[in-house]
């Protein structure tokens, strides 16, 4: 018996599997993590040359493009280069994060007014990793999630007309018949 299922178009490649939600969560961390690193070189190097402020968004940039390359063809292995509405869906999801690590930082500030280095790591730290962790969630739910054009009530038509086909084959090998099983349709072969 042959299983009939509407195709579901992928932007993977052909024969390329997509990374798991592991495999993808460390992908996320390795690649943006090194971008991070690089950031957080470049920052102070282009600071000394121009306004720190004007350094640190230029760098915030050109990091988050380049990382919503690496995840559109790493991380989540779609096969393909990202096109500018996954480059805005993406930066939305970094300003949402560079928002929430701010409020943060601001909360401690208002709690304790000198809060010390180890307040402002820890705090800055942790806010960054849920950050992050939201940041991958919404990537690999929305932004980098596979396209799915089947309508509900089709796949479930489909499943139903497989399932019925099941039975059908079922119980022609039990009674012996010799009817054969094509597409969810019953013909005899008398």
């Amino acid at each position: 018996m042959q299983s009939h299922r509407l195709s579901e178009p992928s932007t993977s490649l052909p024969g390329q599997e997509r990374p798991g939600a592991l495999s993808s969560f460390a992908r996320f961390v390795v690649c943006g993590g090194g971008v991070g690193l690089l950031s957080s070189a470049a920052v102070p190097a282009l600071g000394a040359m121009m306004p720190w402020v004007v350094a640190n968004a230029l760098v915030t940039v050109v990091g988050t493009l380049l990382c919503t390359e690496l995840h559109a063809l790493f991380t989540f292995g779609t096969g393909a280069r990202p096109g500018w509405r996954r480059h805005l869906k993406s930066s939305g999801s970094a300003v949402a994060a560079y928002l929430a690590t701010s409020a943060a930082m601001l909360v401690l500030y208002a709690v304790r007014p000198a809060p010390g280095m180890a307040w402002e790591q820890a705090v800055y730290l942790t806010a960054s990793g849920l950050a992050g962790i939201g940041r991958f969630l919404v990537l690999r739910l929305f932004v980098f999630a596979e396209r799915r054009t089947a309508r509900p009530s089709t796949r479930l038509y489909d499943t139903a007309v497989d399932v019925g086909a099941s039975v059908r084959a079922g119980r022609a090998r039990i009674l012996g018949t010799s009817d054969s099983v094509e597409l969810g349709t019953v013909k005899s072969a008398a």
